[in-house]
C-alpha cells in the first residue's frame, strides 16, 4: 500500500520545510510513503528547499495557475507514480501531520473513498468571529448542495483513494475544496470526515484577500457546481417564480374579464403572458441543461476509463514538468 502526500506550493520557501518535517515517515498499514510538491510558479527557493529536504516528486508550473489546477496536477502525478492513497495538505503547516494516520484510516478500512479533515473551527484562535460564522455557513450550504454531512467543507486536509482520485474533476480556477464535495455527494461516492488538529498560523491565507471576496467566490463555486449536477432542479425553481406570478395575474385578469370589467386590464394580460413565457423558456433551458448534464456524465465515465488505462496500464513514471 503506497501513500503519496502532496503539497501545493506558491512561494513557500519560508514555511515548506516546517510543513515537511511535520509529516509522518511511517504509518501502520502503509508500506511506502512518498512526498510530492506542486510548484505553482513560485519565484522563491521553494523547489530548492523541497529537493534539499528530499521530496520524491516535483510538479512544476512555469507560471502561477491557481490552487485548483495545482491540485489536479498533483493528483495526476500521484496516480502516475502508483499511489494507492493520496493525501493533500498545505505548505504553511496549518494541519497537524500526525493526523494523516487518522485521516487515511477510513480508506484503509474500506469505509470511505474520500476523507475530509474537520478542523476545530470554533477553537481556532487566529479565526475571527466573522470567519468562524462564515465557515459554518459555507459548510452548511455545501452540505445542502451535495447531500453530504461534511462539517468543514473548506478544509484542504484530505485523503483520496486511488479509485476516487480517478473520478475527480475540478473545472473552476479558484479552489477544489467545495466543488469536489458537491461532485462526490452528487455522484454518490463514499465520503466522510474525521476530526483533526491545526497548528498555529505561520502566515495569512493567500486564497483570498478579503472576507467578502472569499464569500463571493465560494458562493459562485457552490452555485456553479450545483447547476452542473442538478440543472433541471435549479432551472425549475427559477421558472416557478415568474410562472406563479404570471398565473396569479392571469387569474386576476380572467376574474375581471368574466365579470365584464376586463377592458381596463389589458396590461395585466400582457404582463401575465410575458411572465408565463419567461417561465416556460427557463424550464426549456433547464431541460436542455439536463440533457447536457447527462452527456457530461457519459464523458466523465469515458474519462475515468481512459484514466484507468493510463494510470493502471503504466509503471510509475518520471516527474512531470
Amino acid at each position: 500500500m503506497k501513500l503519496i502526500i502532496q503539497i501545493p506550493c506558491y512561494n513557500e520557501a519560508e514555511t515548506l520545510e516546517i510543513a515537511l518535517n511535520d509529516l509522518p515517515k511511517k504509518i501502520d498499514g502503509i508500506d511506502e510513503i512518498e512526498y510530492l510538491i506542486i510548484n505553482d510558479g513560485s519565484q522563491d527557493e521553494t523547489v530548492a528547499v523541497a529537493k534539499r529536504w528530499g521530496v520524491h516528486h516535483v510538479v512544476n508550473f512555469r507560471r502561477n495557475k491557481g490552487l485548483a489546477k495545482g491540485f489536479m496536477a498533483g493528483l495526476d502525478a500521484c496516480l502516475l507514480n502508483g499511489a494507492d492513497i493520496i493525501v493533500n495538505t498545505d505548505a504553511d503547516n496549518q494541519y497537524c501531520g500526525e493526523d494523516i494516520a487518522k485521516l487515511i484510516r477510513p480508506i484503509l478500512e474500506g469505509r470511505a473513498d474520500i476523507v475530509v479533515g474537520e478542523r476545530p473551527i470554533d477553537e481556532t484562535a487566529h479565526f475571527s468571529p466573522l470567519k468562524k460564522k462564515l465557515q459554518h455557513l459555507g459548510s452548511w450550504v455545501v452540505r445542502k448542495a451535495s447531500k453530504t454531512d461534511i462539517p468543514d467543507a473548506p478544509s484542504g486536509f484530505r485523503a483520496y483513494s486511488r479509485e476516487a482520485a480517478m473520478h475527480i474533476n475540478v473545472v473552476n480556477d479558484y479552489t477544489y475544496t467545495l466543488e469536489t464535495i458537491v461532485q462526490a455527494g452528487r455522484n454518490k461516492m463514499a465520503i466522510t470526515s474525521v476530526p483533526i488538529r491545526t497548528n498555529p498560523e505561520l502566515r495569512e491565507s493567500r486564497l483570498f484577500h478579503s472576507m467578502w471576496g472569499y464569500v463571493k467566490r465560494s458562493m459562485l463555486t457552490i452555485l456553479r457546481a450545483f447547476l452542473w449536477y442538478r440543472p433541471l432542479y435549479c432551472f425549475s425553481v427559477v421558472a416557478t417564480i415568474p410562472s406563479l406570478i404570471g398565473l396569479g395575474i392571469g387569474i386576476r385578469f380572467l376574474t375581471y374579464f368574466f365579470s365584464g370589467r376586463g377592458s381596463g386590464h389589458v396590461q395585466s394580460l400582457i404582463l401575465a403572458c410575458a411572465l408565463l413565457i419567461i417561465g416556460f423558456i427557463t424550464l426549456v433551458i433547464g431541460l436542455l441543461a439536463d440533457v447536457i448534464a447527462t452527456n457530461r456524465k457519459i464523458l466523465e465515465d469515458t474519462q475515468y476509463q481512459i484514466r484507468r488505462l493510463r494510470y493502471d496500464g503504466t509503471r510509475p513514471a518520471e516527474d512531470e514538468d
